[in-house]
Formats: C-alpha cells, structure tokens, sequence
C-alpha cells in the first residue's frame, strides 16, 4: 500500500474518513471551478446574456456528468469490494472492464448529446435572447465527453483503493490551465462563449491524461495494463447494476433541476444569471456531503467484501456525523458573506439579490442532504444501488413536477420556485430512512 492509499478494513475510521473525503470533496469543488471559471469569465467581460447562456447549460451539463458519474460509481463499488475480499484476479478484471466502458460510454453521450441539442433547448423554450450562445456552448462542451468519461472511472479506480488524492492533483492541475486558457481565448483572442468551451474541453482532456498516466504507473491490482484490456462479462454486468441506477438517482435531479430551469427562464435574464452565480457557490456545499457520501460507499464496498458488517455500519453514522460538521461550517461562511461571493459572478443588485434568495432556500436546509446522500452512500456499498435510484425517481421528481404546476403557477415569484429543492429532500429523505432500516433487517452476505 503507498502512501497515498487508506487501509479500510483496520484501525480507526473518523480520521480516515476524512483524509478520503476531505480530498474528494475538493475534487468536487475543481470540477465546479471548471464551470464556474467560465460563468465568472463571461459575466465580468462578456455580460450577463452570455452568463445566463451557461446558466442554461448547467442542468444539461448535469444531467450527463450525474450519469457518467453514477456509472463509475458502480465501478467504485465493484473494485472496492473485491479488494476487500482480496479477490485479486476479479479486481484486476473490474479495472479493465472499467477503463472500456468509459472510454466507450464517454463516445456514445458525446454523439447523443449532439444529435439532442436542438429539441432540448426548443423543449426548455430558451428564451431567443441567449439561445445561440447557449447551443454552440454546449455543442464544443459535448466534445469533451469521452475525456470527461475516462476521468471520472479512472479516479474511481483511484478511490477503490484510498486514493483521492491523485484525481483531485490531476483535476487541480486542469482547473488553473481552464482559468488560464477562459482569459486567453476571451480577453486576448475575442472567442467569447466558445472560447471559455473550448478551454474547459481541453481542461477535461488534460485531466484525463494525467490520470491514465498514473494507472500505467501505479502499483498492485489498479495497475492499467493498455495491451491486456478485456471485458470480463460478471464484472461489466455489477458495475452496470451498480452504476445505472446511481447515475439515472444523479440524473432524476438534473431532469427535475431542467424543469426548474425552464421555470426560471419564465422569470427572465435577472433570475438566470442569479441561478446560474448561486448555483455554482451552493454545489461546493454539496460537494462536501457527497465527497462524505462516497467515503461511505467505498468504505462500506471493501468492509462489505470482507464480511465485517459492523464496521460498515459505523463507516455509515460516522460518514454522516463528519458531513453535518464539515458541511454545517461552509454554510455559515457562505450565507454570512452571501452578496459578497456573489457579487464576484456579476454586480447587477437585482442578480445579487436573486442569488441570495436562492442561496438562503438551498444552502441553509442543506443539513437534509447529509442524511439523504450518506444512506444512499451506504446502500450503494452494500451493492443495493436500485432502491435509492427509484425512492429518489418518485420523491424528488415527483414532488418538484407537482411544486411547479401547483405552488409556482399560482404565485410565480422566484422564491416560490426555490422552496421546492429543500420540500423534496426532506420527503426524500423520510422515505431513504425507512428504506434503509429495510435492508439492513434483510442484509445478505456479499458475492464470493
């Protein structure tokens, strides 16, 4: 074992918790810097059309991240648990397997996506004003799918084994040359929403490279052999029964965060912009409860695979206790200098005004989503990846598509919108409690 990489399965865990979360949680949090050097770019030389153009792009964008990510995640799992049970050949196999199919799953959305940028955006009556911006923005962004792809399963294959420390180096690395690359192309090249694309495309390719580097350099059951690549059908098959389900869980939410949009886009240029600065300060506060949420199901994945129920239980409470700390803390910082932060995206009051109201019925509840992401966390380690996915399908979406023509059609005002997010978690979560309590009564012994 390196020295990068954490003993699961003995020892203390708080401390080693938070050695795995607290560098995923900022992995997270460069992810969003590649956005949000985009949207601070545009919206301090470019103006707020081009800012709101993006923000129109941000549940798409999502919506395909959430998937690709859900899949890794079952890749995660899969290695994670076999390492455990020092399934050595199996590991090996699963690392392959995943290297493929992210490579070929990262080709297909590419090509997906193109083909549905047009009657997505007449779907979300984009309003004309920003609607041109917005498709050439995400048409170069989809280019840079496969690269997307391959780094996502290449730092789960990281993760299996403790290490988040070499995704968050190789993301933290892409991040400055995005920044670098967004004031090139914009202020010295005049590019404008396709210059900041572009960067961001090339920001996920470097990215990647680093990584499959580092995989060919790596030690022990993680190490990428190019020339041996397969496709071993048992393991391709419980990534995918992992990994679907998770990814279509994160995907329920950008489906559900796309009517929202669609709904703020009703409201005009002002709540665009504002939804598009908040919410590019509000997912560092999630990043930390789901880097928190992932520490669960990694740990969970290798006690699981070794047979050691109760530890994965206190993996589980401890993960959560840990999230409530560290998440509660970056929420204070961010409602007490609200307008501040905000007003480094754009200086309109009424943007900043709007993204406030946003922040305060987002960040403030979001103590829900400790529970919320660490049970399902949990269950995901446990390899029982079908039943959050289909409790969050029916509470979240359900709950937001009644909100908004209900509540929001009957007093369409911006803070009537924003209440939605924090009534569908708790209703979520609710149900998440009881569905956990349910395995863990029925829990059965992990593969062998």
């Amino acid at each position: 074992m390196n020295a990068r990489e954490i003993d699961m399965l003995r020892g203390s865990l708080w401390d080693k918790i938070i050695l795995f979360a607290l560098p995923l949680a900022l992995t997270g949090v460069m992810q969003q810097l590649l956005n949000a050097a985009d949207v601070v770019t545009l919206g301090k030389f470019v103006g707020k059309h081009a800012m709101a153009a993006v923000g129109n792009n941000i549940s798409m964008v999502g919506l395909i991240v959430s998937l690709l990510m859900g899949l890794s995640l079952g890749a995660n799992v899969v290695i994670a648990q076999n390492i455990g049970a020092n399934r050595i050949d199996r590991a090996q196999s699963a690392v392959s397997t995943a290297f493929v199919l992210a490579a070929a799953a990262g080709i297909f959305f590419c090509v997906i996506g193109e083909l549905l940028v047009a009657p997505i955006f007449y779907l979300l009556e984009v309003p004309t004003s920003v609607v041109d911006m917005a498709e050439s923005y995400l048409r170069i962004f989809l280019l840079g799918l496969p690269a997307m792809s391959l780094y996502n399963f290449q730092a789960a294959i990281f993760r299996s084994k403790g290490d988040t420390r070499t995704p968050l180096i190789a993301l933290a690395t892409a991040s400055g040359i995005n920044i670098l690359l967004n004031l090139l192309f914009v202020l010295e090249f005049d590019w404008g929403i396709e210059g900041v694309a572009a960067a961001t495309v090339l920001a996920n390719v470097v990215s990647a490279i680093i990584l499959f580097i580092e995989l060919l350099h790596a030690e022990g059951v993680i190490k990428l052999h190019p020339n041996a690549l397969i496709v071993e059908r048992d393991e391709l098959f419980e990534i995918l029964r992992i990994g679907l389900p998770a990814g279509v869980q994160g995907m329920v939410f950008s489906l559900s965060n796309l009517l929202i949009q669609a709904a703020i886009n009703a409201l005009g240029a002002d709540a665009m912009a504002a939804s598009a600065a908040a919410f590019t300060i509000e997912i560092n506060v999630f990043c930390v409860v789901n880097g928190f949420g992932q520490a669960a199901t990694t740990f969970v994945g290798q006690n699981y695979g070794a047979g050691n129920l109760p530890r994965c239980k206190r993996v589980t409470w401890t993960a959560m206790g840990l999230s409530a700390l560290f998440m509660q803390t970056l929420c204070f910082v961010i409602l007490f200098f609200a307008e501040e932060i905000l007003s480094l995206f754009n200086t309109d009051p009424e943007v900043i005004r709007l993204g406030v109201i946003r922040l305060w019925y987002i960040v403030a509840p979001e103590i829900i989503n400790v529970a919320m992401e660490g049970l399902s966390g949990a269950l995901r380690g446990y390899g029982i990846s079908l039943t959050p996915a289909v409790i969050t399908l029916i509470c979240v979406c359900g709950v937001r598509v009644a909100w908004i023509f209900t509540a929001f059609a009957k007093i369409p005002t911006y803070a009537t919108l924003m209440a939605v997010y924090p009534i569908s978690w708790f209703i979520t979560t609710i149900v998440l409690i009881a569905a956990y309590s349910y395995h863990m009564k029925r829990l059965k012994p992990a593969r062998k």
